[in-house]
């Protein structure tokens, strides 16, 4: 793990939580042991913003969202701008996740356009990549994670980012990647990031819990993790945050 970069230790509610199981959790939630080294944050669905801000804010929990549009108002039904996230309180947003490209087809060319306007409304954008099985079964994963980095070309590489490697197969099936195959991965992200100008965080995902998160974190080039299920309740993830603050 880089010592200059904090740990970010990230949990993605995806479509969970009530209002009522949203406070619980922050009620239940324990302390960060080791504030100056884990950074601590949590990206609740839309629903859930504004009445978690306060509470986090409290906890020392920055927020998050799961994704944005690519505009700032407008007849756009059902969506929510970067205007409208920044007023929520959120500090980080999640872009080109799995799901998104997977299941709303969200191609390169959307997700750079939205990249661009969360920077321009002072987001931090959480750019996840990772490969399908059949892409790592063939050995394409690094030509996958290098067509995915690609809307990062001419970005200035002072911009706001943070990069979660996500292996598609390891997301909510309980397979986790190797140390192994997570070192060489994140290796090589960290490679084709400095090629492209960039010199950020980045975190692994894909069913990290209390039992792999000290392998995972303690692998090379691991600055964190982004968290789904694990994320649901305190306790699991009161642990992440304690394994993420001995390692870090």
């Amino acid at each position: 793990m880089a010592s200059s970069t904090r740990c970010l230790i990230a949990g993605n509610w995806k479509m969970n939580g009530t209002l009522q199981e949203s406070l619980d959790f922050v009620q239940a939630l324990g302390e960060n042991p080791a504030p100056e080294h884990v950074e601590v944050a949590i990206m609740p669905p839309f629903t859930l913003l504004h009445p978690l801000a306060s509470p986090f804010r409290e906890k020392g929990v920055r927020l998050g969202a799961q994704n944005m549009y690519c505009e700032t108002s407008g007849a756009f039904t059902a969506s929510i701008s970067p205007v409208m996230l920044r007023d929520a309180g959120c500090h980080y947003v999640i872009l080109g996740h799995s799901e998104r490209r997977d299941i709303q087809h969200e191609s390169n060319a959307l997700i750079r356009k939205k990249m661009d306007l969360a920077w321009e409304y002072a987001l931090e954008p959480i750019l996840c990549i990772g490969e399908h099985l059949e892409e790592r079964e063939s050995g394409s994963t690094n030509a996958v994670l290098k067509e995915q980095l690609a809307v990062l070309a001419g970005v200035d590489g002072g911009v706001p980012l943070t990069v979660a490697y996500e292996p598609v197969w390891a997301i909510g099936t309980g397979k986790v990647a190797t140390p192994e195959q997570v070192r060489e991965t994140h290796a090589f992200v960290h490679e084709e990031l400095k090629r492209l100008g960039h010199d950020c965080r980045v975190l692994y995902g894909g069913s990290v819990n209390p039992a792999n998160a000290a392998d995972i974190l303690a692998c090379e080039g691991v600055e964190g993790a982004l968290v789904g299920g694990a994320s649901l309740k305190a306790d699991s993830f009161t642990q992440l945050i304690e394994i993420a603050a001995k390692v870090a």
